[in-house]
């Protein structure tokens, strides 16, 4: 099928869709990418859609798999998201990866296509990876700027304050939620200034919790999702390491059923 609008996104776990699980999808998950794309495809047909993205990928990583994979495609539209895993390391040097990931943005705008940018999540909320805050901000200011330079666009996900609901965010508290996705297409189609069907998430109400209730779900965490993370980390594993990315080629995604 030739498809005249290409959609083609790039990135780690975030673009991937890790979070919102869909066993009936390629690597069992859905994602706000997919949501994006099911909404450009029902409001005009002639879009094509691919996901390169892998989950555990560092910056130098999507930009050295990806990137020319994705220009390979001719991409009218590219949304990317970077560095986040890079952040999440003892020692990174923000300066040097924003400045590859500035090479990397140019290169996709130089390919004609437009190129939708997100800067990183403001995780201040959390007790453990909000001690990269910091990190992100600098981070966030250098890809703010890399995307002026560069004529791309900005999805500040910084800003999107709403996420700080711990609903919105799976069980191990690094990915989104379906509801989380579900907000984040909705905030990229409304940067794009498109119109979508998707539902506004609803939450169920938070149950009450005294101080040995959050106890014992933060140990509970610590053990089933903490301790995996770190002891990848430790050996240089991955856990997208023997996945293949979910729609390497130009297709239609699954719509929803109507």
């Amino acid at each position: 099928m030739t498809f005249k609008q290409r959609y083609v996104a790039l990135g780690d776990s975030f673009t991937e869709g890790v979070g919102d699980e869909d066993e009936t999808r390629s690597n069992g998950v859905r994602g706000w990418a997919d949501r994006v794309a099911e909404q450009l495809v029902l409001a005009d047909s002639s879009w094509g859609y691919a996901n390169l993205a892998i989950r555990g990928k560092k910056l130098h990583q999507v930009l050295n798999e990806q990137v020319d994979a994705a220009i390979a495609l001719s991409p009218t539209l590219v949304t990317i998201y970077a560095g986040g895993n890079d952040i999440l390391r003892p020692k990174v040097d923000i300066d040097a990866i924003v400045a590859a990931y500035d090479a990397g943005i140019a290169k996709l705008c130089s390919s004609g296509a437009a190129v939708l940018v997100f800067t990183g999540f403001d995780s201040g909320n959390s007790p453990v990876f909000g001690r990269t805050r910091g990190r992100t901000a600098i981070y966030n200011e250098l890809v703010r700027e890399a995307v002026e330079k560069n004529d791309a666009v900005l999805v500040d996900y910084w800003r999107m304050k709403n996420l700080q609901d711990e609903r919105y965010w799976a069980v191990d508290r690094l990915h989104m939620s379906p509801a989380g996705h579900m907000l984040t297409a909705k905030k990229v189609l409304e940067v794009l200034r498109g119109t979508d069907a998707i539902d506004t998430p609803e939450l169920e109400e938070l149950p009450a919790r005294n101080r040995v209730d959050q106890l014992r779900r933060d140990a509970q965490w610590a053990r089933e999702y903490l301790g995996p993370w770190v002891s990848r980390r430790l050996r240089g594993v991955s856990s997208g390491d023997n996945l293949s990315p979910r729609y390497p080629e130009l297709t239609h995604p699954p719509l929803p059923a109507s």
